[in-house]
């Protein structure tokens, strides 16, 4: 289920982070179809019974901050920031970074972050 406010932002993005924001999503919901859309603290985050992941959009970077991430396997080693957090971690990506990502290694990402919160 996608969320106006979501599709709006998403739209009122330029180039690069809009294209990887629009793919980061829809892995998203390809790994986890139940998963729910929903706005807060001006950015999309992703739920279930809990919040499992948001996209953020920065000058140079897009993050994708996974909120029980510490509690993940990652074997793939996508993590590569916040990995000081006690519950959180992320996934910064730059212009070009979501065309080299290991999409099924983010798509087991997603599914075990959402059957943690399910």
């Amino acid at each position: 289920m996608n969320d106006e406010r979501i599709d709006a932002y998403v739209a009122q993005l330029g180039g690069w982070q809009r294209d990887a924001v629009v793919r980061l999503r829809e892995l998203i919901h390809e790994a986890a179809p139940e998963i729910g859309e929903t706005w807060k603290w001006d950015t999309p985050v992703f739920v279930a019974r809990a919040n499992v992941c948001a996209i953020g959009v920065f000058k140079d970077h897009v993050k994708v901050n996974f909120f029980k991430g510490a509690t993940l396997a990652d074997p793939a080693g996508l993590f590569n920031a916040g990995l000081e957090a006690k519950a959180s971690r992320g996934i910064d990506l730059g212009d070009g970074d979501v065309a080299k990502l290991d999409q099924e290694a983010f798509r087991q990402l997603v599914r075990a972050a959402f059957a943690a919160q399910a």
